[in-house]
């Protein structure tokens, strides 16, 4: 058999999995976390628009989940409970059964990534429109506050005598407070997300590896290219 025999043989064993919208959307979401996790607050226009990217390419990939090609969709790799601990449990034997698209623990993994990525963005707008007034939801976050400052401004109009005055201040200095404990706590809330996100990716790619040394396959470059072999020999 020569050399061209055995490229044709390759091409005609491979199969394209991934279609352009996943892959881009895949790689693009990385370099738009990490950008956002980076820049933090010290360069926030740069962390701001990073978050919006990565919210849209979620939001693109939600409904690439319903309405994309076939190893795209969710019915396709997000699989029971059940089934998912049996192929951990195979795979640690080193008796799991190969995927052409995602398998079990990489569907769970991508549902728990596009939770925790959600929650971040989510979390991240609130944090915005509270700092800034900016952003999608800062009207709702006006909207929220808005019935206790109408209580001060009403307050402040209907006290006149001195007592009466010092009262207001107390709670204009309570309502402060929690406004302050309303930030922190959504500031807390988009770190810890960040962070686990963070976590689950360090995950991800072990997995990756670990699935891509057991079938022998390199998982990343078929990311990158869309193929992948399509059967085990």
């Amino acid at each position: 058999m020569n050399i061209g025999d055995l490229t044709m043989k390759d091409a005609n064993n491979t199969i394209r999995v991934w279609d352009l919208i996943v892959r881009i959307g895949h790689w693009t979401l990385v370099i738009a976390f990490f950008t956002a996790y980076i820049t933090e607050d010290d360069f926030l226009t740069q962390h701001t628009w990073a978050g919006y990217i990565v919210g849209s390419v979620v939001c693109v990939r939600l409904l690439w989940g319903f309405i994309g090609t076939k190893y795209a969709r969710f019915t396709d790799f997000v699989k029971s409970p059940a089934e998912t601990l049996r192929y951990i449990g195979d795979l640690a034997t080193n008796n799991s059964k190969r995927y052409i698209g995602h398998n079990p623990a990489g569907g769970a993994m991508i549902v728990a990534l596009l939770l925790c990525v959600s929650g971040t963005v989510f979390s991240g707008l609130v944090v915005y429109a509270i700092e800034e007034n900016a952003g999608p939801l800062a009207t709702w976050v006006a909207e929220i506050s808005m019935p206790s400052s109408f209580t001060l401004i009403n307050s402040a109009y209907a006290d006149r005598d001195e007592y009466e005055h010092e009262e207001d201040s107390e709670s204009e200095d309570s309502g402060e407070h929690e406004d302050d404990a309303f930030e922190e706590f959504w500031e807390e809330v988009h770190e810890i997300l960040a962070n686990f996100t963070l976590l689950l990716i360090g995950l991800h790619v072990a997995g990756v590896l670990f699935s891509s040394y057991m079938h022998k396959e390199n998982l990343i470059r078929g990311m990158l290219t869309g193929l992948k072999r399509r059967s085990v020999d």
